[in-house]
């Protein structure tokens, strides 16, 4: 099967999330297996179970392993969480243990 091109997935995404199922590409950069590191995880997982199910993509990327990923995200601080899509693209700090901050960020809950 031919890859398709990354523009016509973007397109396609667009699209989805325009009939009001939203799909979410989630990047989260941590360091090794720190105490943030797993605390992020553990948190993100439970934040994309309760809120997200179905309709998510998690990477989990340690920057020991794939340092390039993180220069190409232009990432300073970790961990830190990078919501690809739906735009607009976002990034929230820290081991995503505030769950209101995280969900506003994420376009999950109004101001």
């Amino acid at each position: 099967m031919a890859e398709q091109p990354k523009d016509a997935i973007e397109d396609f995404e667009k699209a989805w999330a325009q009939e009001g199922q939203a799909v979410y590409v989630l990047r989260l950069y941590v360091s090794g297996a720190t105490a943030k590191s797993v605390q992020a995880i553990a948190n993100i997982k439970q934040i994309c179970s309760d809120h997200l199910e179905g309709r998510f993509e998690l990477e989990v990327i340690d920057i020991y392993q794939k340092p390039h990923m993180a220069k190409n995200d232009q990432i300073v601080a970790l961990p830190t969480l990078v919501k690809k899509l739906p735009i607009p693209l976002r990034r929230i700090i820290g081991d995503l243990s505030d769950k209101e901050r995280v969900l506003l960020g994420l376009d999950l809950v109004e101001k």
